[in-house]
Formats: structure tokens, sequence, C-alpha cells
């Protein structure tokens, strides 16, 4: 079968298209998917260039959506012919989280699905939202349900609330999507004037570019009356994370999720303590919490954004694409 593999030392120059061996029939409790969409992520990219420090020989991706070929036995929960996707923690079933590194990840510390088949067991996968093709699906995996979890899991969004989303990214149009569904007013920053006119068109209820209000901060504190929003989706880290606790409200919710602005920095502990507000680190979510999300795509005719698509054998041009920051949502790959 055809796979993307990554090679030492990691760099998108040592990515490329091999035959593997195929995975064969499923064992007991085993499923085999035929792999037709994936999605990039900045893990995935970290992974692919070295950041992430990935083994010699990786299959990349996280995310993977496909149609069953064959179930093995004492598996119920799916029949040949189902659409499914993959999960991020495939050990980590439901409950509180027991997970902090990414050895047992996709595309990290085992193989990913940028390949045509793959034999994983079946609890490793959800059941498909119906409606989204395999792109669209296998955005749930890593973006999706790290923004269904930072805003319904821990976040307790509720109608009426405020949230703060930074940048436009695939987490971030997620977690628009999710909280206009949930009846929240958003707000949301970017550099890019064309891309805050698409969150608007979106449902974004305010609009903000970072470049020319450089105190984003107490701007999105003016808007929401100045008494600061409830949620904040932080995906930059500590070049970001002051403006964010200047933003949220006394006793507001501030998750954690992304480093792009670096892996560490000073944090304005005096600030966050007056603000008595909850700073939470996350990654991804259970496949519980994945099941739950897939029902409510479901229930509320949710479509991720795809800003582009890529075949498989263009996955490095599909990685130097989201290196340049110009896309809109999530980039999908396709076979």
């Amino acid at each position: 079968m055809k796979a993307m593999v990554v090679h030492a030392p990691a760099a998108l120059e040592t990515l490329r298209l091999e035959d593997r061996p195929d995975p064969g029939a499923p064992g007991p409790g085993e499923i085999r998917v035929k792999l037709h969409g994936s999605s990039l992520n900045f893990h995935d990219l970290g992974v692919v260039t070295g950041r992430m420090g990935a083994a010699d020989g990786r299959v990349p991706l996280a995310d993977g959506a496909g149609i069953v070929e064959a179930v093995g036995a004492e598996v119920s929960e799916f029949a040949e012919g189902d659409h499914v996707v993959s999960c991020f923690f495939p050990d980590w079933q439901n409950g509180a989280p027991t997970i902090g590194d990414f050895r047992r990840t996709p595309g990290d510390g085992i193989d990913g699905f940028a390949q045509e088949y793959a034999v994983r067991p079946a609890t490793a996968f959800t059941r498909a939202p119906k409606g989204l093709d395999h792109v669209e699906a296998a955005t749930i995996t890593t973006a999706g349900l790290t923004a269904w979890r930072a805003l319904v899991v821990d976040g307790k969004l509720k109608a009426g609330d405020t949230v703060l989303l930074l940048g436009t990214g695939g987490v971030s149009v997620w977690a628009l999507q999710i909280a206009k569904l949930m009846g929240a007013r958003v707000a949301i920053t970017s550099s890019s004037d064309e891309k805050l006119e698409r969150a608007r068109a979106l449902g974004a209820d305010h609009v903000l570019n970072y470049r020319s209000q450089t105190e984003w901060g107490k701007a999105i504190r003016a808007w929401s009356d100045d008494r600061g929003v409830d949620h904040v989706v932080e995906v930059g880290g500590p070049g970001t994370l002051a403006q964010s606790i200047e933003a949220v409200r006394i006793g507001g919710h501030i998750s954690l999720i992304g480093v792009l602005t670096g892996a560490s920095g000073e944090v304005p502990t005096a600030a966050l303590m007056s603000k008595q507000a909850r700073l939470q680190g996350l990654i991804v979510g259970s496949r519980a919490e994945q099941q739950d999300f897939v029902r409510a795509i479901e229930q509320g005719g949710l479509r991720p954004v795809i800003d582009r698509r890529f075949a498989l054998d263009a996955l490095p041009d599909a990685f130097r694409y989201e290196m340049g920051a110009s896309h809109f949502g999530k980039i999908g790959v396709e076979w």
C-alpha cells in the first residue's frame, strides 16, 4: 500500500511516498479501515519538521477518516461499510484525563493515517458524523474535539456567554461554529481583515485586528461592557496570555491549548490572581467526548471550513501551505 513516510532527520525534504506492506486482516477487537482523508494540525507540522522528535520511518498525520472494510471477532460497534474517524488518544476512552504525552498518538508515537489502510482496535475510532465527507470528518479528531472540550466539556459553555477566540486556524474556526451553535456571543482576532470578514460571515459578533489594535485585551473588555469575556480559547501561549488575562472576566475560564508564540514565557501571575480566573491547559479529549461531539455536529448541522485540499502525494506542499499561515480553517488531504 502507499504511505507517506518521514525519515531522520525529520524535515519536509525527507517526507516521501513509499510502498508499505498491507496491514492485512483485522484481529479480535480490530477493524480494517480504507482511509480516504485527513487534515493538518500544528502538531503534525512539528512531527514532520523534527520539533516533536519524530521516529525514523514514521507515517505522519493524527487525523484519519475512511470506511470500514472488515471487522475482527468480538467487534459489535462497527460493520463493513461504516464511515469512521480516528481518535487522537486511542487509549483514553472516557473519564478524566490520564495521558499527558504523545507516545500513543497516531502520527507521533505510533504510525498515523497518511496511508491507504489501517488496522487498529475498534476503540481507536468513532463513527464519523453523518453528511460529512472524509476530509471534513477528519477535522474533528484534533482541532474539532479540542474546541469542543475547551468550550463545552471544561468550559460549561451556555447560551448568552461571551467567548474570545485568537486567530482563524482550525481550532478557532471550529470554536466559532460551536460557540454560535450554543448561543454564545463571539469575538475573534486576526492580523488579516479579509479573514476577519470571513469570520463575521460565519457568525462572529465582533472582530478585531490585533496588529492595528495592539492592546486587544482592553478592547475586548470594552466590547463586553467592561465585564470581560466568560471564555478565552488561548492558542498563542506566552506571547498572548497577558492580553487574554486582561480580556477575561473575574472568575472566567481560559483554555490554554496552543503554543504558537513559544513553549515557555512569563505569566502575569498577579493579574491572573486578581481575575480569579481558571487557566486550564488541555490536549484534545477522550473518545467519549468525541462521540458527544459527533452527535452535536449532526444535531446542529455543522460543517467544518476546509480552506484547501491536497492529494496524499502532495503532503509536503500541504505542510508548506500550512507554514505560510494564509489558511482559514482547516487544510485537508484526500486520496
